[in-house]
């Protein structure tokens, strides 16, 4: 089987550089209309245009209630943290925000800004050099960055 090759209607990459992280921090149980809450807020920000979501399910923590919740083996049954994770640029990140708002009732958002140091092909820039874009060559280096011959 080969491999699919990629489409123009995959998410846009975050460029290499400042970018800005949303981390929502929910229980494993919270819903949205009969639906988890981390596969809602997953697929609006797929269907937002966002470069990209990852869910992580968290083995022990506590929130509001105080209450720790555990995947210890007699605690398999317990509603665990789940975090969502999303990152893109600040202007895509801010639009995306009011509808979180509107999803998270019970739960923490948070922002933080980031730098994108990789993305994918390397580095994120897509030129393969190694480099963010537009940053300058090492000192020492040849014309396109190369190391002197």
């Amino acid at each position: 089987m080969t491999p699919h090759p990629p489409h123009s209607s995959h998410s846009p990459r975050v460029p290499a550089g400042r970018a800005l992280r949303l981390t929502v921090l929910v229980s494993e149980n919270a819903t949205w209309h009969h639906r988890p809450l981390y596969t809602e807020i997953v697929h609006r920000a797929h269907a937002a245009g966002l470069a990209g979501a990852s869910v992580f399910r968290g083995i022990e923590g506590f929130g509001a209630s105080s209450h720790v919740h555990t995947a210890r083996l007699l605690s398999l049954g317990q509603d665990l943290p789940v975090s969502v994770l999303v990152v893109d640029t600040e202007e895509r990140i801010r639009a995306f925000l009011p509808g979180i708002e509107e999803l998270v009732t019970d739960g923490l958002v948070l922002l933080d800004a980031c730098e994108v140091v990789r993305n994918g092909d390397g580095n994120g820039d897509g030129d393969g050099d190694g480099r963010a874009a537009g940053a300058p060559p090492e000192p020492g280096a040849g014309p396109a960055g190369e190391p002197p011959a």
